[in-house]
């Protein structure tokens, strides 16, 4: 069955189609996709795989045309970056307000 296997940087992509068993889990495939030797800073035991945007285990048994996707870790807690932005707009709107009075 044909599938398809990518790592995406900020810079540059990698996809791997592959015609992988019946059977073949999420981690299988990336491994046959070579994607680990390419990107060296990758580790099979500490990846976080999805497919189609959706997070999966390693050993999810894989269906024709799926898109295993490699995540890259977080550098920011998405929910602390709100929290400081919002806390830097209250900020300036004080400013603002004591400027003014």
């Amino acid at each position: 069955m044909k599938i398809e296997v990518v790592y995406a940087l900020p810079d540059e992509q990698t996809v791997k189609s592959l015609d992988v068993a019946d059977g073949t889990t999420a981690l299988d495939a990336v491994k046959q996709s070579g994607i680990l030797g390419i990107h060296s800073e990758l580790n099979a035991d500490d990846l976080s795989l999805g497919i189609f945007s959706k997070a999966c285990e390693h050993d999810q048994v894989l269906k024709a045309g799926d898109r295993v996707e490699i995540y890259r870790p977080l550098l920011a807690d998405p929910k602390e970056i709100r929290k400081r932005r919002a806390a830097e707009m209250a900020a300036k709107k004080a400013a603002q307000k004591a400027t003014k009075a």
